[in-house]
């Protein structure tokens, strides 16, 4: 099929996939969602190993927050992120996050939800949901606490701490930082490595080493409640007041 939002190569043991909204930091939205689990149905149909990785430096700097602006109680119950982050979490095959640059909200917790991350110099992890007046609510309030522990989970989820390429390295959250030009090249290789053990065997290993529970229906009723807050629709609304500013002032800077 035809992606807007993604870049979508098929091989014959991986699916590489990269996040390409450039003019959004490749910001998550409904209709990437929407074409990400049209992969997740060819990777369901045909296992094979997944590269995720983004656009121009940048992993994801989080959900579209004008689109989230929108949301009330009712999409907040759908689990519009959480299914589908949960989905590419139950991928048959194993998964890996080639992260450089931001990623933020959707986009960090879009990268925890895939078995491996490995890093660029410049990457930062990050969940500052509670600033928008909501919460990490697509798997970080119980996916980085299983990742990288209760401490450091809460430092990121309560305190607002954002973890650069080291200390995400320190935590556990990633496997290796490898320079820029090489981070492509090197989570290929670590999928080669993946590649040459039975297929059958990932399967069953990754089957035993994943545990389901019923997480993402306790995130989504507390997101309902937060979607519905007036301090949600304040924050966001003052978010996007101040990059529409900053936007327009970049762009007369250009013109002067």
């Amino acid at each position: 099929m035809a992606y807007e939002t993604l870049r979508v190569e098929e091989r014959a043991d991986r699916v590489v996939v990269t996040l390409h909204r450039p003019e959004a930091r490749n910001a998550i939205s409904g209709l990437m969602i929407r074409e990400l689990h049209s992969v997740c149905d060819l990777l369901e149909r045909e296992p094979r190993l997944l590269l995720l990785t983004g656009h121009g430096g940048v992993f994801a700097g989080g959900a579209d927050i004008a689109e989230l602006l929108q949301r009330g109680r009712d999409e907040a119950l759908q689990g519009i992120n959480s299914r589908l982050f949960e989905r590419v979490r139950r991928l048959p095959m194993p998964t890996v996050a080639a992260v450089d640059g931001w990623a933020l909200g959707g986009g960090a917790e879009l990268s925890y939800a895939c078995d491996i991350r490995i890093a660029g110099p410049d990457a930062v992890f990050g969940n500052p949901e509670p600033g928008l007046g909501i919460l990490a609510a697509a798997g970080a309030c119980w996916r980085l606490p299983e990742l990288v522990g209760e401490s450091v989970a809460k430092q990121v989820l309560l305190a607002g701490r954002n973890l650069d390429a080291q200390a995400a390295l320190a935590a556990g959250l990633v496997i290796d930082v490898v320079p820029a030009e090489k981070l492509l090249d090197e989570a290929h290789a670590l999928l080669d490595r993946m590649a040459r053990s039975s297929a059958t065997a990932l399967r069953l290993t990754k089957l035993v080493v994943d545990n389901p529970g019923a997480h993402p229906v306790a995130d989504d009723l507390a997101q309902a409640v937060l979607f519905e807050g007036q301090d949600k629709k304040d924050r966001m609304t003052r978010f996007l007041e101040k990059r529409g500013l900053e936007k327009r002032g970049l762009e007369k800077g250009n013109k002067a």
